[in-house]
């Protein structure tokens, strides 16, 4: 974000996303803003939510954004990759945590750029009033409006709106591995049939693919080799002692399976047992 005269003035900042539902592609936290002197012109620029809007048109009003010298954006692209490994890793992280903090983190960089944010606006799918309170409680000093449907509400987040929906379509369309995918979303009869002609018996998808959507689990499921994940029982008294494993018994007194013949003929002996 280029420095500009007007970032002093006291100004309005609006938030809003794309690709959030989707099994193919990213989720992208796309915000605009502007000084609050100019609200009144923001309603006579034709914002719109983004998903009413034609490709065609989101890419014209794109273009004019990025002209306006009274307008400043942002985008943050959570890959697919990202997702899946939060929502199936160890600790687990919810997709509305990673949406929370992609706002946070916009939001910030939007206060280090040196811009006088006094006025959010957030489009939200979930509990606006508590969503609200957290959002004043990490950035105290500013005033927060949360609702649904803000991107048809409030011109700001209607920018904000066609800036995600246009980085996103932008991400997936530069995409070599991504051609034919339909909207992305896994009702689409054109999505599924490319999930379904574009999944691998052994690996499942490419890092383009939200692994952790029940309909990805449904077709690995179906069409991928069945895994035999040879793990140490999670239970206490299934894990081995340290001093078990250096001896050499690492099953801790558990009957272990045989290994497999792969390690047998080439008699390959593990370093340490249990490791």
């Amino acid at each position: 974000m280029e420095p500009r005269d007007w970032y002093k003035q006291p100004c309005l900042l609006g938030v809003d996303e794309a690709g959030r539902g989707p099994v193919i592609g990213p989720m992208v936290y796309g915000v605009a803003f502007a000084p609050i002197s100019e609200k009144e012109n923001l309603k006579k620029k034709a914002f719109a939510d983004s998903k009413t809007l034609t490709s065609e048109r989101r890419d014209k009003l794109y273009d004019q954004i990025e002209k306006d010298d009274m307008i400043g954006f942002n985008a943050d692209e959570i890959s697919a990759s990202f997702i899946s490994g939060g929502m199936l890793g160890c600790q687990k992280v919810s997709l509305n945590a990673m949406a929370n903090e992609s706002t946070y983190k916009l939001i910030r960089s939007v206060l280090d750029a040196g811009v006088n944010l006094q006025e959010v606006y957030v489009d939200t799918v979930g509990d606006a009033g508590i969503y609200q309170q957290k959002l004043s409680r990490e950035f105290p000093g500013i005033q927060f409006t949360v609702c649904p449907k803000a991107d048809a509400l409030y011109p700001i987040v209607s920018a904000a709106s066609i800036v995600a929906k246009v980085k996103r379509d932008r991400a997936i369309a530069n995409n070599e591995g991504l051609t034919d995918v339909g909207s992305g979303y896994p009702g689409d009869p054109a999505t599924k049939a490319w999930l379904e002609a574009n999944i691998n018996n052994t690996f499942g998808y490419s890092n383009d693919v939200r692994f952790s959507w029940s309909t990805c689990v449904t077709l690995m499921e179906k069409n991928c080799i069945k895994v035999d994940w040879e793990a140490d029982d999670d239970s206490p008294g299934g894990q081995p002692s340290l001093a078990a494993m250096m001896s050499g018994g690492g099953s801790g007194g558990k009957k272990m399976k045989p290994r497999h013949s792969y390690f047998r003929a080439r008699k390959l002996q593990k370093v340490i047992a249990g490791w």
